[in-house]
């Protein structure tokens, strides 16, 4: 018998591939609509155009144009302008009832896009609840601020273009901003594809979760997880350099791909790889710096923008502060603020609690029996932050999600996960229409806020189960150790002399 193609070259892709119709009960199940598992003779591998990535792709498409209509309510079009004049229509508050809201489209116009003002640049007042006048820029980091700059430019081109289909520019301008998100994000499954190994098809999970149909397009995040996932890929491909290149860069769009340094420093310390750790970290600042430097330094005050808002924001909605609040009826850390008066208890509180979560997770890396795996520290390391922290915008779980498959291959306790946390947006939307507007009151909201902590918690828990239980670990097989672990992959462990003997591997105890 002759094969349509040849065998792949590692066996991990080929003979060691993991077949979720045989080892997943979920997928075991769902198979069956489709005329059952794949059998146990199929020539795995050697498909010609069908291959894994491309299914799980196309996949990730689908659920992306399925988050495209889930939001392209909100660019609906209308009459409501002087004179009949065609505008966006909003009417009936619309974003909330259709639960079609994204920030993009709002910050078209409240960070004077629509003006064609270059961020940072620009600036304009804004009164306050005391009715003084405060001064403010984009409120974004920088390669954030630039993307929404340069989808802006794309939009208004667009826009003044005869030959094209027309429409709203704050239409086009979403609509081009969610194509460079789309294109992110299948970049961000592409790699957590190719991370997973043997267990590629892992990846589907996230391609088709739910969170991608309701958050993809809610802000501009998925360009923070496409700089981690390469990171982490880059790291995993032994290039040190380029890892810190792009968790750098992913950093001047969000904060937490510079977060993922923290569990490779730990990890290295452990195998006495920190030369390689060091490479990461320099380059990470480097690349942090040549993007952030040019515009600090002609603009200065939009730059800092993002640092001042930060530090003035209270306990964000979906934060564990505020839902304290919500249902004790506490005032907070800081009781009542005058307008511009930062939380600075709040900001401490939340600051040290991270920090204890970092100690916490720096002991189980360097004192666990086995070495855990680069992707499970940056888990816990992520969830820990959003815990704690005193902001969880809703679309910062998509954070979470490639993250959370690579760390707990576990689709039914994943799956389960994702849709609680997804599900928390119907709350939300009806809280913020108001109980006046038959809305839903602020406890419905905060309620599927603690399932979704206490959800997140229990995948934190199962992590560490396996963390001190590695047999049970499904991503270890055989020969493979840690698939993302690059450097570390198959290492020894070798701490230096000076750490002390309750900082180092447990040797003798059980680990499953």
């Amino acid at each position: 018998m002759v094969s349509p193609a040849p065998l792949a070259a590692d066996r991990r892709s080929a003979d060691w591939r993991d077949v979720p119709g045989h080892t997943d009960p979920l997928t075991s199940r769902l198979s069956s609509t489709i005329g059952g598992p794949v059998g146990r003779h199929a020539l795995i591998g050697r498909s010609r155009f069908f291959t894994p990535m491309r299914a799980i792709l196309l996949l990730a498409v689908a659920f992306l144009i399925l988050g495209w209509f889930s939001k392209a309510a909100c660019i609906q079009q209308a009459p409501v302008g002087v004179n009949g004049a065609l505008g966006l229509d909003w009417s009936g508050n619309r974003q909330y009832v259709a639960m079609c809201y994204s920030d993009t489209v709002p910050l078209y116009g409240a960070e004077r896009l629509d003006e064609g003002a270059f961020p940072y640049k620009k600036s304009w007042e804004e009164p306050r609840s005391d009715g003084s006048v405060q001064q403010r820029y984009m409120e974004y980091p920088v390669l954030s601020g630039l993307y929404q700059y340069g989808s802006m430019v794309v939009a208004k081109a667009w826009h003044s273009s005869t030959w094209l289909p027309g429409g709203l520019q704050v239409a086009i301008y979403f609509n081009v901003v969610a194509f460079g998100l789309a294109v992110a994000w299948l970049v961000t499954v592409w790699a957590s594809a190719l991370l997973a190994g043997r267990r590629v098809w892992d990846a589907a999970l996230i391609a088709c979760s739910p969170l991608v149909v309701v958050h993809a397009f809610t802000n501009f995040d998925p360009l923070a997880t496409v700089f981690a996932a390469g990171g982490l890929l880059a790291w995993a491909r032994k290039r040190p350099v380029l890892a810190g290149v792009l968790l750098g860069l992913g950093g001047a769009v969000k904060l937490y791909p510079l977060l993922l340094l923290g569990p490779l420093l730990v990890l290295c310390l452990r195998a006495g790889r920190i030369r390689a750790w060091a490479h990461t970290a320099m380059a990470a600042i480097a690349a942090w710096l040549v993007v952030n430097l040019p515009i600090a330094l002609l603009f200065p005050r939009g730059w800092a923008e993002f640092f001042r808002l930060n530090s003035e924001r209270g306990a964000d909605p979906d934060s564990i502060y505020n839902v304290i609040s919500s249902f004790t009826g506490w005032a907070g850390f800081d009781g009542p603020l005058a307008p511009g008066e930062s939380p600075s208890v709040l900001n401490a509180v939340s600051l040290l609690a991270f920090v204890a979560v970092c100690v916490g997770i720096g002991y189980v890396a360097l004192t666990a029996p086995r070495r855990p795996r680069v992707t499970q520290l940056c888990f816990l390391l992520v969830a820990g932050f959003l815990l704690t922290n005193k902001v969880w915008s809703p679309q910062y779980s998509l954070w979470l999600v490639p993250l959370a498959v690579l760390a707990l291959p576990h689709r039914r306790i994943l799956l389960a996960w994702m849709t609680i946390d997804a599900f928390v947006w119907v709350p939300r939307m009806m809280y913020y229409l108001g109980v006046g507007n038959k809305g839903l009151p602020e406890q419905w909201f905060t309620g599927t806020v603690v399932i979704r902590d206490l959800a997140v918690l229990a995948l934190c828990v199962l992590v560490l189960r396996q963390i001190y239980r590695p047999s049970e670990d499904l991503v270890r097989f055989g020969f493979i150790d840690d698939p993302v672990g690059g450097v570390l992959d198959q290492a020894e462990d070798a701490p230096p002399r000076w750490l002390p003997a309750w900082l180092r591997p447990r040797v003798g105890v059980r680990s499953g």
